[in-house]
């Protein structure tokens, strides 16, 4: 795990190297550190927030570096080693299985061969068909000539599979918002990305012919990201739905508004393209965004947050203690009491961390509450939605944000593989005592 957080930290700094090159900019003026560290993190780290323009700021080659970046923080460092080592000698370590195993989140070191090119090629594989269909509307709908209209459609396509959010549009996809050949092969390709690899490798296992094969119920983390995932996806819509009706989406008829806030509540998933002003919502949709982005996605894939399957457990932690079941069971299966405890490590970890950055930003600037607190968990959820004050934030206050997403991105991966490798055995137990809660 060391060498996983050395790795991502190791891309940022080269990202951001190269992103301070003159023939990354455009004008005279080169870019500071400052932005351009943050933009390589937000890359690298599948976010999508930015302090400058993305579309006017950087050259064409400034573009080539961030969707190398994120094309990168998508694969993972170590699967990408892992492949050339593969490539170049057909053969793979021990331990750099051990280190692909622990970004790829395989269940043992001796599938990460065939892990490591599962997921090169579901990930070409999505992006390349969300890239088509982009690259089509694009040239047919919009009169682009076919090299660039082929650029938008990779560049998104790599952005949305990875739960970036980048866009290559100053308005990002406002400009968009009410064309679903745009805006529904991007939701398409968020949702797959923020599936996770694990579960996707057991869709397409199950899609293939099963001659021979003895049938086998779904996995629990796969009927527990699947069924999540739809819940927290109807949630967001319906709320986005109930409380911009009359609000951001006032403008737009019927089917507009259900494509607008289809996008804008599959977004929190967590990719950072928006189809209309954040900065415009009522205060409760964004409380509402708030917690979609703290929840994030799936485990093992490009999706940030706690993710998915750690909330789902301690929800069911809760009814069970509700029922006064004396163990916690999911779909007729007990819940180990560790990962009982890792989940919560993990939630109240997160929580902390949000809160601490909020607290920090709400005593040293002047903006309000709402606006902060969605940013900070923006950054932390590697979502990459703003209401528009990232650059306006003080300098200090965008370093504590890189942070964020730097530890956002890798800190649930490496905490939980802590928690799960450190394992004690008490010689002795201690009387029991119970404290008074509530």
């Amino acid at each position: 795990m060391r060498v996983v957080t050395l790795s991502f930290a190791a891309a940022i700094v080269l990202g951001t190297g190269l992103l301070l090159l003159p023939a990354s900019s455009v004008g005279s003026a080169p870019t500071s550190l400052t932005d351009a560290a943050f933009t390589a993190t937000s890359a690298v780290c599948l976010t999508g927030l930015i302090t400058v323009d993305t579309a006017v700021h950087w050259t064409p080659f400034g573009h080539g570096v961030i969707v190398a970046l994120i094309q990168v923080g998508g694969l993972g460092i170590m699967t990408l080693a892992s492949l050339v080592v593969l490539l170049l000698a057909n053969r793979i370590g021990l331990k750099a299985r051990m280190n692909t195993a622990a970004e790829a989140r395989t269940a043992g070191i001796g599938d990460v061969r065939d892990v490591v090119i599962g997921v090169v090629r579901l990930s070409l594989g999505i992006e390349a068909l969300t890239a088509m269909a982009l690259t089509a509307r694009f040239a047919v709908g919009y009169d682009e000539p076919w090299p660039r209209a082929i650029w938008l459609g990779v560049f998104h396509a790599v952005s949305a599979f990875n739960n970036a959010g980048f866009a290559v549009f100053s308005d990002n996809i406002v400009g968009f918002a009410t064309d679903p050949w745009i805006c529904v092969p991007l939701m398409v390709a968020v949702i797959l990305g923020g599936i996770g690899f694990p579960v996707l490798f057991e869709i397409g296992r199950r899609l293939r012919p099963a001659t021979g094969r003895p049938w086998r119920p779904w996995s629990l983390t796969t009927r527990l990201t699947l069924g999540t995932t739809a819940a927290l996806i109807v949630t967001g819509v319906g709320a986005v739905l109930a409380l911009e009706w009359s609000h951001t989406l006032q403008p737009f008829g019927l089917a507009d508004k259900i494509l607008v806030a289809a996008f804008q509540g599959i977004m929190p998933r967590t990719a950072g393209f928006n189809s209309v002003d954040y900065g415009q919502m009522d205060d409760a949709t964004l409380l509402v965004t708030d917690v979609l982005m703290f929840i994030g996605g799936g485990s093992g894939g490009t999706a940030g947050g706690i993710k998915v399957t750690t909330f789902a457990v301690l929800l069911f932690v809760i009814l069970a203690e509700v029922r006064g079941e004396k163990s916690v069971t999911i779909f007729d299966r007990r819940i180990d009491t560790r990962v009982q405890r890792q989940a919560l490590a993990v939630a109240l970890i997160a929580v902390g961390l949000v809160m601490s950055s909020t607290l920090v930003l709400l005593a040293g600037t002047d903006f309000d509450l709402n606006a902060l607190l969605f940013e900070v968990t923006s950054a932390f959820a590697t979502v990459g939605l703003s209401t528009g004050i990232t650059a306006q934030l003080p300098t200090w206050g965008q370093w504590l944000l890189i942070l964020l997403m730097y530890l956002g991105r890798i800190g649930p991966i490496t905490m939980v593989s802590a928690l799960a490798a450190r394992q004690r055995t008490r010689l002795y137990e201690l009387p029991t005592e119970r404290p008074h809660i509530g």
